[in-house]
């Protein structure tokens, strides 16, 4: 269940936003894989899933130069133009309750999505 504090601020049609619990599961993965603390997170679309684009997550030590970058609980966020331009007012967040595990993409401008939540179309 996505935490309905997190849906209450407000998002910048730039912009993505990440919940708390979010943010703990990315640190909780570096901590995990060594990735170093200065690492950003990477939010990003490809083609394919069955809806026709699928979520990508990441780790990048540098931003791209065309990348918009912000910052979350500490947390860099990279967002290339492309994928930005699909995902744009996403809230993403981390649900570990009885109904499974694992990352929520809460995204405005999806159309259709997958039943495992993965893959949406516009």
């Amino acid at each position: 269940m996505i935490d309905p504090t997190a849906v209450a601020v407000p998002i910048m049609h730039d912009e993505i936003r990440l919940t708390e619990k979010a943010v703990a599961q990315v640190r909780r993965l570096m901590a995990q894989e060594n990735i170093p603390e200065t690492h950003g997170l990477r939010v990003s679309v490809k083609g394919g899933g069955c809806s026709g684009l699928s979520y990508v997550l990441g780790f990048d030590a540098d931003p791209k130069e065309t990348d918009k970058v912000m910052e979350m609980y500490g947390m860099r966020v990279f967002l290339d133009p492309k994928s930005l331009f699909h995902i744009s007012g996403t809230v993403l967040d981390f649900s570990d309750g009885l109904n499974g595990k694992g990352f929520i993409f809460q995204n405005p401008k999806a159309a259709r999505t997958c039943g495992c939540g993965s893959s949406f179309g516009v």
